[in-house]
């Protein structure tokens, strides 16, 4: 699942300064979310990925964070219907960009909401998390969407995190880093669980591109673990995109 050879980002509008938050971690600087963005963007490529960079979208404060309103899968698109009112309509921006590279684009619909932040693919099998963005609807909605391309599904409860991502990621080879309720949760039993330490919980949001591990700058312990692996690393300041609760994994759809 980690051949990727696509990606699609979005670059900083100036309204960023007004995404969702309920971090007190203080304004964005928007000149050095510019920054740190283009290094992303320049992190994927040397992973060997072309990346399309669409323009910002003043109007949708968060819509540098295209990985919620759609999954990406080699089978199609699913357009989501992300939790957040101010969010919703996103998916029809992202709509004719995906169909660039995707015959079948799956829509889910109203009462149900999902972000693409609450869905871990694992091999063949997705995990949902049911978040405050996330409900149970939107669960089932895309967990009949993917059982018609052969996927399983399992739900899990997001009680401390904004996202199931922003708690656990997986990198690829049986293992997942953890953080906070999903240390000792049942959610990941069957995988070989990457504990990362509470203050450092940010870095639970790595993200695995082919054979190297973007992850965010300054954890120490959380690298010295993954390193431990055997992965190449590439450490990423991210401290702008923390001020709203973005992560690494969000800023990019990846195909």
């Amino acid at each position: 699942m980690f051949t990727f050879s696509q990606a699609i980002v979005r670059q900083v509008g100036n309204s960023y300064v007004d995404g969702l938050t309920d971090y007190d971690l203080g304004t964005p600087d928007i000149e050095k979310a510019r920054e740190q963005h283009q290094q992303y963007v320049e992190a994927l490529q040397s992973c060997g990925l072309r990346v399309t960079v669409l323009e910002p979208d003043e109007e949708h404060p968060d819509s540098i964070y295209v990985e919620d309103p759609a999954v990406v899968i080699p089978e199609c698109a699913i357009l989501t219907n992300p939790g957040a009112p101010a969010r919703t309509e996103e998916k029809y921006e992202m709509e004719p960009v995906l169909k660039r590279f995707y015959e079948k684009v799956e829509v889910m619909n109203t009462p149900g909401y999902l972000d693409g932040g609450d869905v871990i693919q694992v091999e063949d099998h997705f995990y949902i998390g049911l978040s405050d963005r996330t409900n149970e609807d939107g669960a089932e909605q895309f967990r009949d969407i993917a059982a018609k391309y052969g996927y399983t599904t399992s739900f899990i409860p997001v009680n401390n995190f904004l996202h199931l991502k922003t708690g656990a990621t997986y990198i690829g080879d049986q293992h997942v880093l953890v953080a906070g309720e999903f240390i000792e949760g049942p959610a990941f039993s069957s995988l070989k669980k990457i504990v990362v330490p509470d203050d450092e919980a940010y870095a639970a949001n790595c993200l695995r591109i082919n054979d190297c591990i973007l992850m965010p700058k300054g954890y120490p312990d959380t690298y010295k673990q993954v390193a431990g692996l055997g992965y190449p690393i590439i450490e990423l300041e991210a401290s702008e995109f923390r001020k709203k609760e973005g992560s690494l994994t969000c800023l990019s759809l990846r195909f």
